[in-house]
């Protein structure tokens, strides 16, 4: 659901890139929260995974296809907030250097991907996890419909900034049915996808799953009476604890998933248009978009556009996406670390 340049107006563009601004803004502030040494390396695979399988488009129906959001799968992942930074550099690297989402609709795309999917994904799966069992492995089937909800919830917005700053007339009644159809449909990939992979994670490591953290069970002992009462810890293996610690193994392995994807998987994505492009040839507004202003550059439409293999163009966007995403992550934990040395400090002065 990258919206191009055109679809809607001047004004409305720049009220969803003020919304933007400020979500990520309060976002990099809150994310100290979520962010630690462990967890920013794992964002930074967040974002390469989601740029990643954000270029395997499915097919969906007759005509169209459907790709991941990945705002739910983030959110269950590094936490909302680092949610919504995972999302924002995603996007960034899509617009500026794929031409993939307009520029001026930039604030559009994070107003919709990086905080609709995201906060509704994870408003979802939170309100799930308190009904289901008390155990990490309750994350799965919560961030499934968390990420099935949060697609036509992204849609629905659309429909009412378009409402609002379209740039053609229609009738809504139509393009609502038609977007909430469509993604309905999409939000069934985007199930597949996040339970998939959130179980996955939950499998090795489940402690790094945000949504999952704490919910492992005590150990209890049944005694002769019938009665339940806490195990007693029982001595860890030298070095059971650091390599409990490391999460070497799960990035090296995310990352390997993540370039073979870009890389390899991508060359058989679907050529069929998404689901906004679709709706938007249907309903007759696809002739307001505007061409993008990098859309001449060499990796503009993942490398179609200068020749470049899109495998290749994809191993590069991983690449970009990593590195910003960690610099990115590993700021925002060490600005938490810097704040938590300094309230130590006052409290001893005190």
């Amino acid at each position: 659901m990258h919206v191009p340049d055109g679809f809607l107006n001047a004004p409305t563009s720049v009220a969803t890139g003020a919304v933007a601004v400020a979500g990520v803004a309060i976002a990099l502030r809150k994310a100290q929260g979520e962010l630690d040494e462990r967890t920013a390396p794992l964002a930074g695979l967040t974002a390469a995974f989601v740029f990643a399988v954000q270029m395997l488009n499915f097919p969906v129906g007759v005509g169209t296809s459907g790709h991941l959001m990945g705002g739910a799968l983030a959110a269950v992942l590094v936490g909302p907030w680092t949610g919504v930074l995972v999302l924002s550099v995603v996007l960034l690297v899509q617009g500026l250097l794929f031409a993939d989402g307009g520029l001026t609709a930039l604030g559009t795309n994070i107003t919709l991907m990086g905080i609709t999917t995201v906060f509704v994904g994870w408003a979802v799966t939170r309100a799930l996890m308190v009904m289901l069992p008390k155990r990490p492995a309750s994350a799965v089937p919560a961030a499934a419909v968390g990420a099935l909800i949060s697609v036509p919830a992204a849609a629905l917005l659309f429909v009412v900034l378009f409402a609002i700053g379209g740039e053609a007339s229609l009738s809504l009644g139509a393009l609502t049915a038609s977007m909430l159809g469509w993604h309905t449909l999409i939000g069934i990939g985007e199930a597949v996808i996040t339970g998939l992979t959130v179980s996955a994670v939950v499998a090795v490591r489940p402690d790094l799953v945000h949504a999952a953290r704490g919910l492992r069970p005590a150990l209890q002992l049944k005694q002769a009476d019938g009665t339940l009462a806490p195990a007693p810890a029982a001595p860890e293996p030298v070095g059971a604890a650091s390599a409990r610690g490391s999460a070497k193994p799960l990035l090296i392995g995310g990352g390997v998933v993540a370039l073979a994807l870009a890389g390899i998987v991508s060359f058989f994505a679907s050529s069929n248009p998404d689901g906004l492009e679709y709706v938007a040839e249907g309903e007759g507004f696809l002739d307001t978009a505007q061409d993008h202003a990098f859309g001449g550059f060499g990796l503009a439409d993942y490398g179609e556009v200068g020749g470049i293999p899109v495998g290749v163009a994809g191993i590069i966007g991983v690449a970009v996406v990593v590195v910003l995403g960690v610099v990115l992550f590993k700021l925002v934990a060490g600005r938490s670390r810097t704040a938590s040395a300094s309230r130590a400090t006052e409290d001893a002065v005190r």
